[in-house]
């Protein structure tokens, strides 16, 4: 079953946040555009290199009112660990979620059971914590702020303009279609 415009299950979890342990739940999800963007371990090799890259992207997506929530089944004190032993990991300025329990992992769909670990999911949720966009790659495939920061803004179009698509390639400011009998076969 798809995860497309389903809510949010309920979840508590602990984050490493600007150097403190915060509560994160859906509630947090609310109210604004969130990214949840799940990735297999600290430590490791792709996982730094998409979180910097992210870091490094995190101003424009919080322009566009957006907050990222890196997730990993590892625990918060970990992610406290990488963060001050990586000069990549020290950038983020974004909640990294512990997910010990594996209850966000199962929620999103992304848990590989097996391994104790997360797929790479790519979750771009609504202001009413509806899930509008998801990317599942597979480990060894790293992902692209700047991709998914135009995926963002196309989601952020759609749904401040009803009755309008956003074409492949779109970029901001390029013209969208309107679906209408008149566009069928026209394309």
């Amino acid at each position: 079953m798809s995860l497309i415009n389903t809510e949010v299950k309920p979840f508590k979890s602990t984050a490493y946040h600007n150097g403190q342990f915060v509560e994160v739940t859906e509630a947090n999800l609310k109210g604004k555009w969130s990214v949840v963007f799940f990735y297999p371990a600290d430590f490791t090799f792709v996982c730094p290199t998409e979180l910097e890259d992210l870091a490094d992207n995190y101003a424009e997506f919080q322009k566009l009112g957006v907050e990222i929530y890196g997730v990993s089944t590892d625990t918060h004190f970990t992610h406290k660990a990488w963060h001050d032993t990586s000069e990549a990991i020290k950038k983020i300025q974004y909640p990294l979620i512990g997910d010990p329990t594996w209850t966000l992992s199962k929620n999103f769909d992304v848990l590989i059971e097996a391994d104790g670990l997360a797929d790479r999911g790519t979750f771009v949720i609504d202001p009413e914590g509806k899930i509008q966009i998801v990317e599942i790659n597979a480990g060894g495939i790293g992902r692209d702020a700047s991709e998914l920061l135009r995926k963002v803004k196309a989601a952020q179009y759609v749904a401040s303009h009803p009755g309008e698509v956003c074409p492949a390639k779109w970029k901001e400011g390029d013209s969208t279609l309107a679906p209408s009998i008149d566009l069928v076969g026209k394309i």
